[in-house]
């Protein structure tokens, strides 16, 4: 039984959406998602780095990022890719908080577009959880801040070539 005055945290969003325009041409905003060393440089939140980022380019490839937090912490990030269409268009599942008995905690679908504006690119990224676990909702509370910063490193590796 819960009083009116009690308050219940609402769970972490479940679909996020992204819009960014970077002043490259789309080739080279498509090559920074699939060439491993770029998307090493500019992967997780600020200040993370990404030590192991392989990428198998094609649809039932696997990914695999371990991003290592500034406290040295490591989160693996593994995941698949459904749809390739270079050079406008990712589609991949991506699953993260893996417990020991090697089942991941995080499942996300992700879309991400790249589209011609006049020279530039219109990146999009839609991203859908479709499995979560409760403990996992913390870090959900922070996934558009990570997603935010991210695609401000993207745009300043870009915005360097």
């Amino acid at each position: 039984m819960t009083k009116e005055n009690d308050t219940m945290k609402e769970p972490a969003k479940s679909e996020f959406l992204f819009t960014r325009v970077f002043e490259v041409p789309v080739e080279l905003a498509y090559k920074a998602w699939t060439d491993p060393k770029q998307l090493a440089k500019w992967w997780g939140p600020k200040d993370f780095t990404n030590p192991v980022c392989e990428l198998d380019l094609r649809p039932g490839g696997e990914i695999r990022i371990d991003m290592t937090g500034p406290d040295g912490a490591v989160y693996p990030m593994g995941g698949i890719f459904h749809e390739i269409i270079e050079p406008q268009k990712l589609v991949f599942t991506s699953t993260a908080f893996m417990k020991e008995e090697g089942n991941w905690q995080l499942e996300v679908f992700n879309t991400v577009t790249f589209a011609d504006e006049n020279g530039n690119t219109k990146l999009t990224v839609h991203a859908v959880i479709v499995k979560r676990s409760p403990e996992v909702e913390a870090a959900l509370d922070g996934m558009e801040d990570g997603w935010n910063q991210s695609l401000d490193r993207l745009g300043e590796l870009v915005s360097k070539i």
